[in-house]
């Protein structure tokens, strides 16, 4: 008995490590710390996101206090980034500004993973004649400008801010939906669905509870991706005078500011060009690696 005891004692402990296998997203996580660059842009990230969400508290003025007779000076005691030509706190503006730039970045993206996900899962899974008009639609706006597609959403809109991060969006799904389509395409003829379909379950149940959890892999890099592009829109937009009006600011805006008194005043355009310039250095390092954690290929190495 006692032999037998000890023949048996190997095989549990082999048991015991089998059942207490990782997941795909913890394997993930394991290799994303191993990044040291992601891990440092998702801290440099986190700090940017916090100092802009607690700007009313930490931000030595209000961003609508002006002092006309002091106009524009360098970096000083008491304005530590300087002010602008109406005498406007630069490290004031540069935090407020931090919450728009990185709010459109947040919710525009989020609203073009909503749509582009759901259009892109919904002709992946139907196909056939369906996938084909869905997708020449998406070819139809692939061939209209984005930039002036969304001059004419704020045009006919206006230029209220919600509607900013609305009409951003609502060009930046195309890719998106490209994605989630060829993922869906090739999980369709898997066991599972077929399981699923033959458990007579609905297609709207199967695409969102077994389709798109299956592709959440490939969408949160590409978030990562579209983030940045999104703010450098909101920047462009910004710096042609459409999108965040005065008196409040965003990095774009500033950008603007500084490039028109680039000449007699540096310090406009350094700090938001620098911090914008970081934070898109940091989104793209994150993106490239949560795309390393997250290929399957790598857990096998």
């Amino acid at each position: 008995m006692r032999e037998i005891l000890t023949t048996q004692t190997p095989n549990t402990a082999l048991l015991s490590e089998v059942e207490a296998g990782t997941s795909l997203w913890r394997d993930a996580w394991h290799r994303l710390k191993k990044n040291k660059m992601a891990v440092a842009s998702a801290v440099i990230l986190v700090i940017l996101s916090l100092m802009s969400v607690l700007a009313p508290w930490i931000a030595p003025y209000s961003y609508e206090e002006q002092n006309l007779a002091l106009r524009a000076v360098p970096p000083q005691s008491g304005h530590l980034l300087g002010t602008d030509a109406l005498g406007r706190d630069q490290l004031t503006r540069l935090l407020y500004g931090g919450r728009v730039s990185l709010m459109v970045g947040i919710v525009a993206t989020g609203v073009a993973l909503l749509i582009g996900v759901t259009y892109g899962a919904t002709s992946g899974f139907f196909g056939g004649k369906i996938d084909m008009a869905m997708m020449r639609i998406v070819d139809i706006i692939y061939a209209l400008p984005f930039t002036i597609f969304v001059i004419l959403l704020m045009v006919f809109f206006g230029r209220d801010i919600r509607l900013l991060f609305v009409a951003i969006g609502a060009v930046e799904w195309l890719t998106t939906a490209r994605i989630v389509r060829g993922q869906v395409q090739s999980l369709k003829k898997q066991e599972f669905i077929e399981a699923a379909r033959a458990l007579g379950l609905r297609r709207r149940r199967i695409i969102f509870l077994h389709m798109i959890p299956n592709v959440l892999g490939p969408i949160i890099v590409y978030a990562t991706l579209t983030v940045p592009a999104v703010m450098l829109l909101e920047a462009f937009l910004s710096f042609l005078g459409l999108g965040v009006q005065p008196p409040m600011s965003s990095w774009g805006l500033m950008i603007k500011d500084g490039a028109d008194r680039m000449e007699e005043c540096p310090w406009l355009l350094i700090a938001p060009g620098v911090t914008l310039a970081v934070t898109l250095f940091c989104l793209n390092f994150l993106g490239d690696g949560l795309r390393d954690a997250l290929d399957v290929r790598a857990s096998k190495d």
